[in-house]
Parts: structure tokens; C-alpha cells; sequence
């Protein structure tokens, strides 16, 4: 870590290269796996490129740099309270165990209840305590439809719970995270995975995990057709096979 530290105290760097020059300071040790341990030990910011959508994966060069310089100021410990509250912003209702999930932290449950006065309460269907912040709108009524919705690569909504069957089913995230430390761009009906992305040169690929009734497979193409453009993509393809073997989908300018 005080070798990645200072190699970067130089400047941006790709992994590829901060690896290669660990590995020249620690012979006979794997620069690759050095330089992820520098990433996850240390702040770091990946320059912006990372976020492109369609363009990801474990990419050697993508660049990292050290927080402190990315943002010009030094790095303070946050509050872990501001850390439940930037969680449930993005992700509540929540129970303790997805704050803990999502964060890697234990042992919150204490802090949570002492932060009651602020959150607003709830119970899930097996009798669990969910959170929310006060702020926050209260949640829909269940039978209110849900627009289809894409999601990134990697995304936290697919990651950021202890049940994760909330959002994905267990069959689902096994397509999903299929190894490798992967999590494929998804798409979402009625607020649930319902298939995969990929971005093949100017085409856009969707893959449904399972036939989708007409309505369902209009809303997602016209979603698809809606990020044609923010993707610089031209053209989409739809494919897939259902539970009874029917091939569905076809092709869309």
C-alpha cells in the first residue's frame, strides 16, 4: 500500500502499469494482484471512462488515481451514520443486514437503532425491520405498475441487499454473476431482472430470460429504443429462447 501510494503520488496511472511497477519493487510476487490490494485498501478514483456504458469489464488500463488528488482534499473518515444515510437514500426501505451487505461493515445494528428518531419504520412480509429516511417518499402501492427500467454493469441495486431476491431471483443472478467477479448490464419488469444487455459494436443486444407478454416486450423495446442514442448505438436486437423452447424476439432499426 505505501508503494502504491507513492508510485501514484506521481500521477494518474493505468492498472496495468501500477501493477508492472509494484511488481518491479516485490520480485517474484504477482503485480496484478498487488495492484487490486492497493485498490481496495486505498482511496482511489477510476477516471471517468470507466462509466461508460457498454464498455465494461476488468480493463488493464483503466486508470486510477488517489482520491486526495482527484478531489483536492485530504480523506476523512465519515460519520458511519452518514453511511446509513447515503445507503438508505439510494436503497431504502432496508433492514440492517442489507446496510451491512452493501458496506462490509458489522455490527450496525446498534448505530441504526440509535438513528430511529430519524428513519422512518417498516416490516417486510417475514416480520423484518425496514428503514427509510424520513425524506424519503413513502413506497407505492404494490399493485401500482413499475416502468421498465436498465440497468449498468455492476450495478448496487443488484448487489446491495442481503436478500437479493428482492430485485433478481436466485435462478437470475446466477446468469447475471456468472463468475469471474462479473455482473452483466440487466434489464428490469415490473421491477424485477427479467434479462441481460450487451452492447455489440452499434448494436444493442437484449436477451430475456424468459418469454415476455407482448405489452412487457413492447415497454422494454421502446425503453431499448429510448437509449439508443445515450449509448451511441444504431440499432438493437432482441433474442432469446423460452421455458417452452419458443425462440422470441427479432430485430428493430
Amino acid at each position: 500500500m505505501a508503494a502504491g501510494t507513492e508510485i501514484l503520488a506521481a500521477g494518474t496511472l493505468p492498472r496495468r502499469e501500477l501493477g508492472r511497477m509494484l511488481a518491479s519493487r516485490h520480485p517474484g510476487r504477482d503485480g496484478k494482484i498487488l495492484a487490486g490490494e492497493v485498490e481496495l485498501r486505498t482511496p482511489l478514483v477510476h477516471t471517468p471512462e470507466t462509466g461508460q456504458w457498454g464498455g465494461w469489464g476488468t480493463r488493464a488500463a483503466i486508470s486510477v488515481t488517489r482520491a486526495e488528488d482527484w478531489l483536492g482534499a485530504p480523506m476523512e473518515p465519515a460519520p458511519v451514520e452518514e453511511l446509513v444515510r447515503r445507503y438508505l437514500a439510494a436503497f431504502g426501505p432496508a433492514g440492517v443486514m442489507d446496510v451491512q451487505a452493501w458496506s462490509g461493515l458489522t455490527r450496525l445494528r446498534e448505530v441504526i437503532h440509535a438513528m430511529r428518531g430519524e428513519l422512518r419504520c417498516y416490516h417486510d412480509t417475514e416480520g423484518r425491520e425496514l428503514f427509510d429516511l424520513e425524506s424519503s417518499p413513502e413506497p407505492s402501492d404494490p399493485g401500482m405498475p413499475v416502468p421498465v427500467r436498465f440497468l449498468p454493469a455492476f450495478d448496487n441495486l443488484l448487489l446491495g441487499h442481503a436478500d437479493r431476491t428482492r430485485v433478481i431471483s436466485d435462478s437470475d443472478r446466477k446468469r447475471v454473476m456468472p463468475g469471474g467477479a462479473m455482473v452483466l448490464p440487466t434489464f428490469l419488469v415490473d421491477g424485477f431482472v427479467h434479462g441481460s444487455w450487451s452492447l455489440k459494436g452499434t448494436t444493442l443486444c437484449l436477451t430475456p430470460f424468459r418469454s415476455l407478454a407482448a405489452a412487457d416486450l413492447r415497454a422494454v423495446t421502446d425503453e431499448a429504443e429510448r437509449m439508443l442514442p445515450f449509448l451511441g448505438a444504431t440499432d438493437m436486437i432482441t433474442n432469446g429462447v423460452g421455458p417452452d423452447r419458443t425462440a422470441y424476439g427479432g430485430i428493430h432499426a
